[in-house]
């Protein structure tokens, strides 16, 4: 066998030693992220069940706030009835 052909022979072996280098750190980059994942999934659907509950309480309190606004605006309007009339 040539010189070149013994050189082409390394070099190549060189470039997949290097590409199996590469694919095995991408995949342990992968298995890493995907654990991460798992464990932020995991954290947010965590989150949403305990704050499911909550849902209709917010409903209920801006349902009462929607009428406290009303009032003060009305209470407003009955202090300073220029202001009201300038405002609108």
């Amino acid at each position: 066998m040539s010189a070149a052909g013994i050189a082409t022979l390394v070099v190549t072996g060189v470039l997949v030693a290097a590409l199996a280098f590469y694919l095995i750190w991408v995949i342990m980059i992968l298995r890493r992220l995907t654990d991460t994942l798992g464990k932020v999934v995991f954290g947010v659907a965590s989150i949403a069940h305990r704050v499911a509950p909550v849902e209709g309480l917010v409903g209920e309190i801006n349902g009462d706030l929607v009428g406290v606004a009303d009032a003060l605006e009305a209470l407003a309007a009955d202090l300073n009835p220029q202001r009201a009339a300038r405002a609108s």
